[in-house]
């Protein structure tokens, strides 16, 4: 079949611009329909919570399909402290404390991740951060746990500690993984979204913090597309609450576990700093660049 027989045979022809400036996302709710969620949801148990505890022993005590999704940024386990001189950062404002694991990096990640299958609910899916170091055993224990692997996202961000030998990384791994396959939750808020996300580490002057701090808006991301406002996300490895924060402000409960208890007064600082639904804004009031050129695009197509 030849290419003009092919054009022939479409139903529906190509119009340039046409989906795109047709989008919208799957599911949106204007701020009363979101306050309004997050004030009816049915959670049968105490939510909205921090525990400083480990979070293996603590995800047990968790009743099950209980869990909308799971952030988690665990330790590098690399023997870092987040005091390091080369991160070019005061270590006077880095809060003592983090800690690494004791035990083999695959073993320990098959032990926390095993706990996540059994928490989710059906439609559930957990968001798991990962440095290059430790990427395989990482990759090897989803496996292993039976979580499947929907996306492998690239996080860059805009520096990279100087090297003389190899190149400066400068991206994180982001990877986005379902319970089932074919049944998880997926919200498309964004016509056309990419699986590299370029988001600034973010600093306030003399802030205290854990060794390591994810920015808000990279959080918020993983939020948007894979919960509505109502559901109960659980981070396990709480450190500086950013999690917490992003789940107050854009009307999502929250449930966390945090070994290092000298974060505590630095996490109810950065919650008492945002008031619920501060963050919320309905995904079709969100600018994109792709949908709002399109629109311009097909609109002037009509006029012509």
């Amino acid at each position: 079949m030849n290419a003009e027989s092919k054009k022939r045979k479409r139903k529906n022809p190509y119009i340039p611009h046409k989906a795109a400036a047709e989008f919208k996302p799957t599911e949106d709710w204007t701020r009363e329909e979101a306050h309004r969620r997050y004030n009816e949801s049915k959670i049968a148990y105490q939510s909205d919570v921090i525990h400083y505890e480990d979070c293996i022993a603590g995800m047990r005590g968790i009743p099950e399909e209980s869990i909308d999704t799971v952030i988690a940024d665990p330790p590098f386990g690399i023997s870092f402290s987040g005091r390091e001189a080369i991160y070019n950062r005061d270590a006077s404002l880095v809060v003592a404390g983090y800690h690494e694991i004791d035990e083999g990096y695959e073993a320990f990640t098959e032990r926390w991740m095993a706990e996540i299958p059994r928490i989710l609910k059906k439609t559930g899916t957990a968001w798991v951060f990962s440095g290059w170091t430790n990427l395989g055993l990482v990759l090897n224990a989803i496996e292993q746990v039976g979580l499947r692997l929907i996306n492998h996202i690239i996080w860059k961000y805009q520096f990279g500690v100087f090297t003389k030998r190899k190149f400066v990384t400068s991206h994180y791994h982001l990877l986005f993984l379902a319970k089932h396959g074919k049944e998880y939750y997926f919200n498309k808020v964004e016509h056309y979204p990419l699986d590299v996300w370029e988001i600034n580490r973010t600093y306030k002057k003399g802030e205290k913090k854990n060794g390591t701090k994810l920015p808000t808006e990279l959080v918020m991301r993983c939020i948007d597309f894979s919960t509505r406002p109502g559901d109960l996300i659980l981070d396990p490895f709480m450190g500086n609450g950013t999690t917490a924060v992003a789940c107050k402000g854009s009307y999502r409960h929250f449930i966390g576990f945090e070994v290092n208890t000298a974060m505590k007064d630095i996490i109810e600082f950065n919650l008492d700093q945002i008031e619920l639904g501060d963050l919320y804004i309905p995904y079709a009031q969100r600018p994109d660049r792709l949908v709002d050129e399109a629109r311009r695009k097909f609109k002037q197509k009509e006029q012509e």
